[in-house]
């Protein structure tokens, strides 16, 4: 098993972040944003890609994974398919220099006037995605996040039946379940139980219409997330990548939050420090 965490949460730059987590024990990172720019898009150039794997190398680090932007909250089902698909080309290109198997994915903001093309829609892209995926040698996690493929365990599950791809898994995250006002986090788990390929942890007090989320540290939320670890590994003898993504003091797509490096780094290595003792305490 490999705890780790989307490393930008701790600070905006690659050092801060490896900082971050060897101060937590850990010598992997699952990259998202070095200051403020995805690795995983065309906006991020080659000249500063090289600096980051520099970084990440010298230091001696892994990547567990790539946390893109395709089809994440930013993105529409009805805009430019074409931007996802360039995304993970260049993603791809970088992945292989790291040794990156796994890329974060989601499906689209819906279109709310129309969810039968949403839907159909959601399914073509994936499965283009997936065939690209395939042909490029990478896995795509796809979250339960923003999009149809991720609003319910049924809609996860029927889009990788729909999608079947072995490049096409399902990343987990145990705070968006309770954060997306969905209102019984076991019941979302037990409905995509076996087939989790990658967790991410957060947790949130479940949401309420209008209202912003109110995220918490681990285990101090509504989201269950110590008995549903406690099952994973337990139980399923879940051995694969667990990566914290607070959202304590960093809210990746709410910029105008107000933060400090400062406050992103401890509240970072506070709730790093938290999960490792409470999954200690679970493999007892």
């Amino acid at each position: 098993m490999i705890i780790t965490g989307i490393s930008d949460e701790a600070g905006k730059h690659i050092c801060t972040q490896i900082e971050a987590h060897k101060k937590l024990g850990w010598n992997t990172l699952e990259l998202r944003n070095h200051n403020s720019v995805n690795p995983s898009t065309t906006k991020f150039n080659d000249e500063d890609f090289d600096y980051v794997r520099k970084m990440i190398e010298e230091n001696n680090f892994k990547v567990t994974g790539f946390s893109s932007a395709i089809g994440n909250w930013s993105r529409s089902i009805r805009g430019d398919f074409n931007i996802d698909k360039e995304d993970l080309k260049i993603s791809t290109k970088r992945m292989k220099m790291l040794g990156v198997k796994y890329i974060r994915i989601m499906s689209w903001i819906p279109d709310k006037d129309d969810y039968a093309y949403t839907k159909k829609e959601v399914i073509r892209r994936s499965r283009e995605l997936a065939k690209m995926a395939e042909d490029l040698d990478v896995i795509l996690a796809h979250e339960n996040c923003t999009g149809w493929g991720g609003e319910s365990p049924e809609n996860m599950l029927e889009l990788k039946n729909e999608v079947n791809s072995p490049n096409f898994v399902l990343l987990y995250d145990t705070g968006n379940v309770v954060a997306h006002g969905y209102d019984d986090p076991m019941k979302f788990f037990q409905g995509i139980r076996g087939n989790i390929d990658y967790v991410h942890i957060k947790d949130s007090l479940i949401a309420k219409p209008g209202l912003e989320n109110e995220f918490r540290y681990v285990g101090e939320g509504e989201g269950r997330v110590r008995e549903i670890l406690n099952i994973l590994i337990n139980e399923d003898k879940y051995d694969g990548i667990i990566s914290i993504e607070p959202h304590v003091s960093a809210i990746a797509h709410l910029a105008d939050k107000p933060m400090s490096e400062n406050d992103l780094f401890e509240s970072y290595i506070k709730y790093g420090n938290m999960l490792n003792d409470m999954i200690a305490s679970i493999k007892k």
